[in-house]
């Protein structure tokens, strides 16, 4: 009887655990299908990349909207600008317009030297100048050819003639139709003047920063030279059918010192001096771009704040335009709805930390040299913050110039270059005494670091060299660190 229950107590509960497995497994079936249900849809790889991609579109799309520029372009410096807009250059305006004004009456215009410190106008009042001739001879049925280079980067007079080269191509659409390298520059005159010949009726060339192509080659006539005495030359060989006009723009008109005679005497440029601009006319120049931005987007400090450094800057309005441009960038950055005076002042503060490396870019090749053996005692010096005596400073000067093959200026030039650097905040001077009977010299002391300034003047390729006298260059100034000690 008891086995009998017991039999019949375990076959209960064996189909009664088969049951609620059975119920189980329902229930897991009914869960996966209600998971599946609710899931969301499987989405291939190149569904996931355009959702991406648009999430990415939506959100450059956002920003754009709430941007403080309606027309960024007018903060851009190089951007050709209305005449109207043209602020301060009434005289340099009408010099260029009767020096080109030839072209459009059948005569050959004068070729032109543009001078004056940088950020003054010069590209500026050129560029919008051959603009409007170039419109006005292609609505006579005329081609007026613009030819527009920047020699800081060129190195010869070989890579200045293919640029010339890729510019006229580039402008009518032609083939280049000479290698860079691997053929005579003469040939590449020849394809210069055969693009010109068949695509133009007239043409200038503009060669900005001319007074940094001076080539490579030693105890010669600089590659600036040459060139002018090319250009300026082949309509009167024939060369170049049409008039041809050369303008050179420059910061230091004093290149023209070191042309050949021959190059001087076939450039002979008719001068145009751009002076700075001072705190009125870079308030003029801001205000008549105010229109890069949205009609509320400037507050009344703005302007006058960035015109009063730029006018610090020795009234250069490229760094105002820059300076109005970045302040808006910033705003941008932040998204914030309008340009503050705190855009401004933080934008010049971001300028500020490279300004003595820009400043070392415009100055002479002689400052250029004084600052570099300057540069270079403070550098090779042994404690930090050393400063440098006068005499050691015109040693290494004199050094320098020697393995330059530089002309060498006299000790007093030397320092009164060195002193007129403190000025841009470059250097600081002091004057010092030897002790009885041993005299005064000035003591020079960098407010920055020397090894930046020592790698941007190398960069100028009339410079270059002396950057692989390091070694020799280190011993020359312990040297004489040593003997004036």
């Amino acid at each position: 009887m008891a086995g009998s229950n017991q039999g019949g107590t375990d076959q209960s509960t064996l189909e009664d655990e088969r049951t609620q497995s059975q119920t189980e497994d329902a229930s897991k079936v009914t869960q996966r299908d209600t998971a599946v249900d609710n899931a969301p849809p499987k989405v291939s790889e190149g569904e996931a990349e355009r959702s991406t991609q648009q999430s990415i579109r939506d959100m450059l799309n956002e920003d754009g909207g709430g941007s403080v520029f309606v027309n960024r372009d007018l903060v851009e410096p190089d951007t050709i600008i209305d005449e109207e807009r043209i602020v301060g250059r009434d005289d340099q305006l009408e010099s260029v317009v009767s020096f080109l004004k030839p072209t459009l009456q059948g005569n050959r215009p004068p070729n032109m030297l543009l001078y004056g410190p940088a950020g003054t106008g010069k590209s500026l009042i050129i560029g919008a100048v051959t603009q409007q001739i170039v419109d006005l001879c292609k609505s006579r049925g005329e081609s007026f050819g613009v030819v527009d280079i920047n020699c800081q980067p060129i190195n010869t007079l070989d890579q200045a003639v293919y640029e010339l080269v890729q510019t006229v191509a580039k402008d009518v659409g032609a083939e280049v139709g000479v290698p860079e390298t691997g053929v005579s520059t003469k040939r590449k005159y020849r394809r210069l003047y055969e693009l010109i010949n068949t695509h133009y009726d007239s043409v200038i060339f503009i060669l900005d920063e001319i007074d940094l192509l001076v080539g490579r080659r030693a105890n010669d006539e600089p590659a600036y030279s040459k060139l002018l005495y090319q250009l300026s030359r082949a309509s009167n060989t024939n060369e170049i059918e049409g008039r041809v006009s050369v303008a050179a723009l420059t910061n230091d008109p004093k290149f023209m010192e070191d042309i050949d005679g021959r190059a001087e005497s076939s450039f002979n440029p008719r001068d145009v001096y751009f002076p700075d601009y001072d705190a009125n006319q870079l308030r003029e120049i801001l205000q008549n771009r105010r229109d890069a931005f949205r009609t509320d987007a400037l507050s009344d400090d703005v302007i006058p704040l960035v015109a009063a450094f730029a006018a610090q800057s020795h009234g250069d309005a490229r760094k105002a335009i820059d300076l109005f441009r970045g302040a808006g960038d910033l705003a941008d950055e932040r998204g914030d709805d309008s340009v503050e005076e705190h855009h401004v002042r933080e934008s010049q503060e971001e300028i500020d930390k490279d300004r003595s490396l820009k400043l070392v870019e415009g100055l002479t090749t002689q400052k250029k040299i004084s600052l570099y053996a300057t540069a270079a005692i403070a550098h090779y010096a042994k404690r930090s913050g050393s400063s440098v005596p006068s005499p050691v400073g015109f040693k290494v000067y004199q050094w320098v110039t020697d393995e330059l093959d530089a002309d060498q200026m006299t000790r007093e030039t030397y320092v009164k270059y060195i002193k007129e650097l403190s000025t841009y905040g470059l250097i600081s001077t002091s004057r010092k005494s030897r002790g009885r009977g041993g005299g005064m010299y000035m003591e020079f002391t960098f407010t920055g670091d020397p090894t930046g300034i020592m790698k941007r003047i190398t960069e100028d390729t009339r410079l270059e060299s002396i950057a692989e006298q390091e070694e020799l260059l280190r011993t020359v100034v312990n040297a004489q660190l040593k003997d004036f000690h």
